[in-house]
């Protein structure tokens, strides 16, 4: 993915203002808002089963997390998933600490038979979920993004969609194309939901431009160069927060250009 592409998908994303429905967990909801709202993209909450379809149907993209998963909530992402891919809309699974609990882990295995457009996790989840592994800590991961590569390469083939796996250096693959992003701040990692809005970024990018690696990666670009702005401003990881929410509002297509994007 070139410098063209990244501009490319920054003007699509703004122009385009996708409306992105969020079935995401009770702490990061005001924060994945935000973001979407700060890079131009729409941000709706709508997690009751009776509303989940309908509203999956109509939305530019979905995002399934299973954070704070419960029994209501699961039979809604349930429903938003199958109503996105009767209608082709794009859909992300964050598959949040799957691995450890046997609800959720059961819950994401589910939603990947859905065939999710791209699933976006640390390492630890991505191999969890493809079977390769135990999971993490909670929602910390005890494996690099290049661990989790070869099961992220197969669960991208299993689901014919996206695989995209953070770290210190993030990997995004569809199973043939590698592609990495380098980048962003530690802070990042003090930054409640600041991943969880990284799956939201993502589905809202895979809308907006119509292909799910290059949305993907664009995503991921897009918050590691907002990360590093923040940074250099922030005291701290209060301050980083504010900062990174202004900076990921101000980076235009040519400064998503810049970003460290390596493809194999």
């Amino acid at each position: 993915m070139d410098a063209d592409q990244l501009r490319a998908a920054r003007t699509a994303l703004r122009d385009s203002a996708p409306l992105v429905h969020c079935l995401t967990n009770t702490v990061v909801q005001t924060l994945t808002a935000n973001v979407l709202l700060a890079v131009g993209a729409a941000p709706a909450m709508v997690d009751a089963p009776e509303e989940a379809g309908e509203f999956a149907a109509v939305a530019s993209a979905v995002l399934v997390n299973v954070g704070t998963v419960h029994a209501r909530t699961a039979e809604a992402m349930r429903i938003a998933a199958r109503a996105a891919g009767e209608v082709g809309t794009p859909w992300v699974l964050d598959p949040v600490a799957v691995g450890g609990l046997r609800f959720r882990t059961d819950l994401a295995g589910e939603l990947v038979a859905l065939r999710p457009t791209v699933v976006r996790g640390n390492a630890s989840e991505v191999l969890a979920l493809a079977g390769a592994g135990s999971g993490g800590r909670g929602v910390d991961s005890t494996a690099t993004a290049d661990d989790a590569l070869a099961a992220a390469e197969e669960l991208a083939t299993r689901t014919g969609g996206v695989v995209a796996v953070s770290g210190e250096v993030d990997v995004v693959t569809d199973g043939t194309r590698t592609v990495r992003i380098g980048g962003g701040s530690v802070l990042l990692t003090r930054t409640t939901g600041a991943g969880c809005a990284l799956g939201a970024l993502v589905a809202a990018y895979v809308a907006a431009t119509g292909d799910a690696l290059g949305g993907a990666v664009a995503a991921h670009a897009h918050v590691a160069l907002a990360a590093e702005i923040a940074a250099d401003l922030a005291d701290g990881p209060g301050t980083f927060a504010a900062q990174w929410l202004d900076a990921l509002d101000a980076l235009d297509g040519d400064a998503l250009g810049e970003a460290d994007v390596r493809t194999s």
